[in-house]
């Protein structure tokens, strides 16, 4: 999640199993609680950044919840890779390591977002 201004990222809760349908009904539930405008669901692409068959159950999952979510909420894709490694990094938190590499898949979207300085 992330503060109204997009610059303070924090890792919530985990959600097991999130592609079950008890899952995505968690995630619809953590959405519409904290008014959720937008979802970044993590890519994992291959180092190389082509598909896994990991990629191809990540495009699935997405559009299972964007319909699930309605036109309300926007469902975006954002690559992944080497997340995971910069959550196993940041140990300090008390936040599942999933939570934190979420946290970081985040973070990377928002900076992408962000307009370049000059």
């Amino acid at each position: 999640m992330c503060d109204p201004t997009q610059t303070i990222v924090t890792p919530v809760d985990h959600i097991l199993a999130p592609g079950t349908r008890r899952g995505l009904a968690r995630i619809v539930e953590l959405v519409a609680a904290r008014e959720v405008e937008r979802v970044v669901v993590g890519l994992p692409t291959t180092l190389r950044g082509g598909d896994s068959a990991q990629t191809v159950e990540a495009r699935e999952f997405a559009a299972r919840l964007a319909k699930r979510l309605g036109e309300a909420v926007a469902v975006e894709l954002y690559d992944e890779r080497l997340t995971t490694r910069l959550a196993q990094r940041d140990p300090s938190s008390r936040a599942s390591e999933d939570s934190r590499a979420a946290a970081h898949i985040l973070q990377s979207w928002l900076q992408a977002k962000r307009p370049v300085e000059r």
